[in-house]
């Protein structure tokens, strides 16, 4: 029983001071490249030579997104430019738009797959037909910013031959609902803070699935993206950064991008992630057996710590439902706890918010901060859960990883 309980008490220490130390790890680390590095010198687009662009959109039953996405790809003032829309096997009348599409804009060449093998194979296809050899992948329903792709390709020809790849910056479009706003804050404070902590210690999860650019030379040497690995922008990203390229996070490239506003939808989309995030733990498990791999450790171990603290607090929760006294000991445990973890996170929502106002105005929805804890902390926590035994069976099966219509919103607005 002593035995018992000091592994309980080492449950209970675990699950209240990871997310509290991360917290200020992650705020620091923001801070850190909001002083450092993103209080940039403005970018003269008129007196560089750019080099030719290829702008890569896979595309999968996206009838109703791609008309609007192509467009503005089209109208963007970047001088070099060719766009390559692959449909992979849709269902819809994505084909047919797309061949419609093809005859309103020179630069838009059209790849027709009759069967769907997943985004990782459509990216494949397209990489082999660009001409160019620098390559800005976009999702069918995302809007880039008319300056993204100069602040993308800047890295590329101003930070070094080493540069493998660039993220760019995801922000919501359809602001309407309140999961929408949730996820305004989200990609605001959350997933900000991380990306720029991350680049602070040199390297990176992953880069956006939304909007990446990428040297070919890098991908090529990497051997492209994973077909089987359900989440091709984390896979990369890791094989880039074993292969020591270059991963830089670019906070002025927007990408204007349609999110989930349902349960059902949200559910789908952070299970792929997840099981993507899980995916990569099992494959590469062995960089701790290369001292060179060394300073992409502490970003494994931070994603396999997560993935332990959700069956952790899974695990306390029920112990100690199962072993208090009463139900106020209890509600008193949850309720301590659980004040000083929120406030640290509203403490990170609001200081990761006010740095990234600077690109968006995204101040507004701070009030909606205060649903973020009680919904996302539970929702994530069963994400992970329920993802691993996907991971864990997807790499046994193995196979294209497939990809399937994601929940676009009920509502598009800037």
């Amino acid at each position: 029983m002593v035995f018992l309980s000091f592994f309980v008490g080492i449950f209970s220490q675990f699950v209240f001071f990871y997310p509290f130390i991360m917290s200020l790890f992650w705020m620091a680390g923001a801070l850190l490249f909001f002083i450092y590095r993103e209080r940039h010198e403005s970018i003269d687009f008129d007196h560089i030579d750019w080099p030719m662009v290829s702008f890569l959109v896979p595309c999968y039953n996206e009838e109703s997104t791609i008309s609007e996405t192509i467009r503005h790809l089209s109208e963007m003032p970047y001088p070099k430019k060719e766009i390559i829309a692959v449909n992979d096997g849709s269902t819809d009348q994505t084909e047919h738009v797309l061949e419609n599409l093809a005859g309103q804009y020179k630069e838009l060449r059209v790849i027709n797959c009759k069967e769907n093998c997943g985004k990782a194979n459509s990216l494949h296809l397209a990489c082999h037909a660009s001409s160019a050899e620098y390559l800005i992948c976009i999702d069918a329903d995302a809007i880039l910013d008319p300056n993204a792709a100069y602040y993308l390709v800047y890295h590329f020809i101003h930070k070094g031959e080493r540069v493998g790849a660039v993220t760019g910056n995801p922000r919501v479009r359809n602001r309407s609902s309140l999961l929408s706003k949730l996820q305004i804050i989200e990609y605001a404070s959350i997933i900000g803070s991380i990306k720029r902590t991350q680049r602070i210690i040199g390297k990176v999860m992953t880069v956006s699935g939304v909007v990446a650019a990428f040297r070919k030379k890098a991908l090529i040497d990497v051997g492209l993206w994973d077909r089987d690995m359900i989440t091709e922008d984390i896979a990369v990203s890791w094989k880039l950064q074993r292969h020591f390229w270059d991963i830089r996070y670019e906070p002025r490239a927007l990408c204007w991008m349609l999110v989930p506003e349902t349960i059902r939808g949200i559910w789908k989309q952070r299970v792929r992630w997840a099981q993507g995030g899980e995916e990569v733990l099992l494959r590469h498990w062995k960089i701790f057996l290369d001292w060179r791999q060394r300073r992409i450790w502490p970003i494994y171990l931070e994603q396999a710590a997560s993935v332990f603290w959700s069956f952790s607090w899974i695990i306390l929760m029920i112990w100690k439902q199962i072993t208090a006294h009463s139900w106020e000991e209890h509600v008193i445990w949850l309720s301590l706890t659980s004040f000083v973890l929120v406030a640290m996170s509203f403490l990170q929502l609001i200081s990761a918010t006010l740095m990234d106002s600077k690109h968006d105005n995204v101040r507004q929805y701070l009030i909606w901060s205060c649903w973020y804890p009680v919904f996302y902390w539970i929702l994530s926590t069963f994400v992970v859960i329920a993802a691993l035994p996907k991971a864990v069976r997807s790499r046994i099966k193995g196979g294209y990883a497939v990809w399937s219509s994601p929940d676009r919103g009920i509502g598009r607005n800037l």
